[in-house]
C-alpha cells in the first residue's frame, strides 16, 4: 500500500498523462492537489513509484508514464466513482427513448452513441435470440427446394434461415407447418422448447423439425455490434499497436470471448494484459453487463488506450447499459 504522498503523486501523474499523452515530470506534479512539496522531492517519489513498478520512464531524462499496476492502483484506490454531468445523462435518456425500430438497429445506433461520448471503440454485444420468447414463426416458400424461416421475437429481433425442402412440399403444407410452430413456440423462447408436439401429419411434422433446428442455428450466435475503430487508429503512434488492435477487432469471435469472459469474472475494467488478449495489450476495456429480468443478456463496453479516463468512462458505460436494459424490457 502506498502512502499518501505517493498516492496523490501517482494520482497526479495518471491524471497528467491521460490528458496530455505526454510522459510527466516532476515540475508539473510539486503543486498539483494533495501534494505541495518541491520537485526534488516529487523526483525522489517519482523514483521509488518506478522502482515499485507503478511508473515507468520512457526514455532517459524524460518525465514518466503510468505502469497496468499504476494504472490498476489508480482505479481501485485513487479514482472513486466517476459520474456523468447532467447533459451527458439526458442525451443518453433521450437517445433510448427516441430509439425505435429493430433490436439489430438499436443495438448499432448504441454502440455510436458510445463512441461519441468516450471517443473510444464500442463494443456492443446483444442477447442470444434463442432466450427471447418467440412473437411470430413463419415458413415461406422461396422457389419449389428452397424455403425461409422467420422468427420475430419479442425484443424487436428478426431472425431467418433458409432451409432445403422437397420439390413436392405444397403451399398447404408450408401453411400448415408456419400454424403449427406457432402454437408451439409463441410465446416461449426457442432454447425453452425441448421437442414440438406432433401435429398429426408425418410431412407437416417433418418440416415442422427441420425449421426448429434451422431457427435454433440463426438464434443461437450474439449480436455484435462494434464502431469507433477510427477513434482507436488515432488513438496510437506506433503503426504496429493501430494494425494489431484493428486486427483484432475484426476477429468477432475474439471479442465476443473477451468481453463475456470479464462479465463472468465480474470485472468492469480489464487493464492492458489484464484480459489476456496479447494484441490488445496497449488496450484496456470498460464493460457492464445488459440485466434483464435478473440476468446478463448482453453487455455494452469500450475499447481504449490504457491513458483513458476511466472514472468517466465506467459511469458512461454503466448508464447506457442500464437504460439499454430497460428499453429492450420494454420493447
Amino acid at each position: 500500500m502506498l502512502d499518501e504522498r505517493k498516492s496523490a503523486i501517482l494520482s497526479a501523474v495518471v491524471q497528467e498523462y491521460i490528458a496530455t499523452a505526454l510522459p510527466v515530470g516532476s515540475t508539473h506534479i510539486a503543486d498539483a492537489p494533495g501534494v505541495h512539496v518541491s520537485s526534488a522531492t516529487v523526483r525522489n517519489e517519482m523514483a521509488v513509484l518506478e522502482q515499485e513498478g507503478y511508473l515507468v520512464q520512457p526514455h532517459t531524462s524524460a518525465g514518466r508514464i503510468p505502469t497496468d499496476k499504476g494504472y490498476r492502483f489508480f482505479v481501485d484506490q485513487l479514482a472513486g466513482h466517476g459520474q456523468l454531468d447532467t447533459t451527458t445523462r439526458d442525451q443518453v435518456g433521450d437517445f433510448f427513448r427516441n430509439a425505435h425500430g429493430r433490436l439489430e438497429e438499436m443495438l448499432h445506433q448504441t454502440s455510436d452513441l458510445l463512441v461519441k461520448l468516450t471517443n473510444h471503440a464500442a463494443v456492443v454485444v446483444g442477447p442470444r435470440a434463442e432466450a427471447v420468447r418467440v412473437r411470430s414463426v413463419q415458413v415461406v416458400g422461396l422457389s419449389s427446394t428452397v424455403a425461409t424461416v422467420v422468427v420475430v421475437l419479442g425484443n424487436g429481433s428478426v431472425e431467418s434461415q433458409t432451409i432445403d425442402i422437397a420439390a413436392d412440399v405444397t403451399d398447404a403444407e408450408l401453411a400448415a407447418a408456419s400454424a403449427h410452430l406457432a402454437s408451439q413456440l409463441v410465446g416461449r423462447s426457442l432454447a425453452g422448447v425441448v421437442a414440438l408436439a406432433p401435429s398429426g401429419d408425418a410431412a407437416v411434422d417433418a418440416l415442422c423439425a427441420q425449421s426448429l433446428v434451422a431457427a435454433r442455428a440463426a438464434s443461437g450466435a450474439e449480436h455484435l455490434y462494434i464502431g469507433g475503430t477510427a477513434a482507436m487508429a488515432a488513438a496510437f503512434d506506433a503503426v504496429d499497436v493501430v494494425r494489431d488492435v484493428l486486427r483484432t477487432l475484426e476477429q468477432q469471435f475474439v471479442v465476443v470471448t473477451l468481453v463475456g469472459e470479464l462479465v463472468e469474472r465480474g470485472m468492469s475494467i480489464a487493464i492492458g494484459g489484464e484480459h489476456g488478449v496479447q494484441p490488445l495489450s496497449a488496450c484496456s476495456v470498460v464493460v457492464a453487463p445488459i440485466i434483464i429480468d435478473g440476468e446478463a443478456r448482453g453487455s455494452v463496453g469500450v475499447l481504449g488506450p490504457t491513458r483513458m479516463n476511466y472514472p468517466q468512462a465506467l459511469a458512461t458505460v454503466e448508464v447506457v447499459s442500464d437504460q439499454l436494459a430497460r428499453r429492450m424490457e420494454t420493447s
